[in-house]
């Protein structure tokens, strides 16, 4: 290739003034050392890569995305970007079969739901556990999520007529685990949005939001993913007048912020128009709209905010609307990583990593001790559950079940 072609870059690496915070909130830092650190692999890479793609470092795939550097840098530095684009750009080597796997996440579902009782007792086999270990490198120590065996769209799709009656409408982005994995998250944010005048439609086929193919090294399908999906939101947005809500942290940087930033598809005209639903909720609470609580309703409950939402500055409102609940004590637990980070977490050569960046945060629980942990992230659920025992729940449940049937 020539060498112009990498004479400029679109993040803006110039702003970084070597102050090194970021390197001392980077949570893979403190405990891999292969790991060069965002201020090396972002800024300071960037800079050798522009004048020859030889500087690009295959160490690089150690950086989880977590976007901590982006929240503690003072120069707001896209150092996450630069990482992750870099990738994009340089990175030649093929996913492997596991990567693939567990980046699939519509076509996994799609073939584990008809038969989700025996995926989920299968894959919880120890024998299951060290085959996937021995040949995929998935770690034999990490518990799956389980499977439901029908899809939140199928039970949308029977209440249509129900929610088309509500004189207010949203369209859900419920991204794959709700569709696959927990249909009742999405069944709670229909209550709740019930409760509040507003019906839920679906989507005009979504796929998967696509944050597990970037970070898995098949960035040309999650830009066919991102490109269907915005178009499916813009039909939303632009033709019927709707706004997009979602209740996953993830789903929502990745559609509002990676979507142009690593993939080059222009969201400008819906970006704002895509909201978590903790957000919507709080907004049309402050405008005068009311939720009426159960008084035998008591909880204590710790939040724990995801890197993703931390990046997004957005966990306030989930922090807010627990508050309101007039029986919950809650907890705002200290800013920390869970070290998951999607499926970076389930392969063999990061799970030590990952459970020692987590250990700081389940030790904070384990102290708190409360009656659950909430978390708008499905990955730092199972975590979470995984290596601390507690019950995490996603603050919309949470609020569902405190709110009168």
């Amino acid at each position: 290739m020539k060498l112009q072609e990498y004479t400029i870059s679109k993040h803006n690496f110039e702003e970084c003034m070597k102050c090194t915070v970021c390197t001392a909130y980077c949570p893979v830092l403190q405990v891999n050392p292969m790991y060069p650190g965002p201020k090396q692999a972002g800024p300071d890479g960037e800079r050798l890569r522009l004048k020859d793609p030889y500087f690009f470092n295959y160490a690089l795939k150690y950086c989880m995305n977590c976007k901590r550097c982006e929240v503690a840098c003072p120069s707001d530095v896209n150092v996450a970007d630069l990482i992750q684009a870099a990738r994009i750009r340089y990175d030649r080597s093929k996913p492997k079969l596991r990567d693939r796997i567990l980046a699939s996440t519509d076509f996994m579902g799609t073939l584990a739901r008809p038969f989700a009782p025996v995926v989920n007792g299968v894959t919880r086999l120890g024998v299951t556990k060290s085959v996937m270990d021995a040949t995929l490198k998935i770690d034999h120590r990490r518990s799956f999520p389980k499977y439901s065996s029908r899809s939140f769209e199928s039970w949308l799709r029977r209440h249509a007529k129900e929610q088309a009656a509500f004189p207010e409408q949203v369209a859900y982005f419920h991204g794959c685990y709700v569709n696959y994995n927990n249909p009742g998250l999405g069944r709670d944010l229909v209550k709740v949005l019930n409760a509040l005048g507003v019906g839920v439609q679906l989507l005009e086929k979504e796929k998967c939001c696509g944050i597990a193919l970037i970070t898995n090294g098949m960035s040309d399908k999650a830009t066919r993913h991102a490109t269907h999906n915005i178009d499916a939101i813009r039909k939303a947005v632009t033709d019927r007048g709707l706004t997009v809500v979602t209740t996953s942290s993830s789903c929502t940087l990745t559609i509002r912020e990676e979507y142009p930033n690593l993939l080059g598809v222009d969201n400008a005209d819906v970006r704002d128009s895509v909201l978590m639903a903790t957000r919507y909720i709080f907004e049309r609470l402050e405008k005068g709209a009311t939720l009426r609580f159960r008084t035998d309703y008591h909880k204590k409950i710790a939040y724990h905010t995801p890197c993703h939402m931390e990046r997004m500055g957005w966990g306030v409102f989930s922090e807010k609307l627990m508050r309101m609940i007039p029986g919950v004590e809650f907890i705002q637990l200290d800013s920390a990583c869970c070290g998951i980070a999607g499926t970076y977490g389930f392969k063999k050569e990061n799970y030590e990593a990952s459970q020692a960046i987590g250990a700081p945060l389940f030790e904070q629980i384990r102290a708190v001790n409360p009656d659950i942990v909430a978390c708008d992230c499905e990955t730092c659920k199972w975590q979470i559950e995984m290596s601390t025992g507690y019950t995490v729940e996603n603050p919309i449940s949470i609020l569902a079940d405190a709110i009168e049937s």
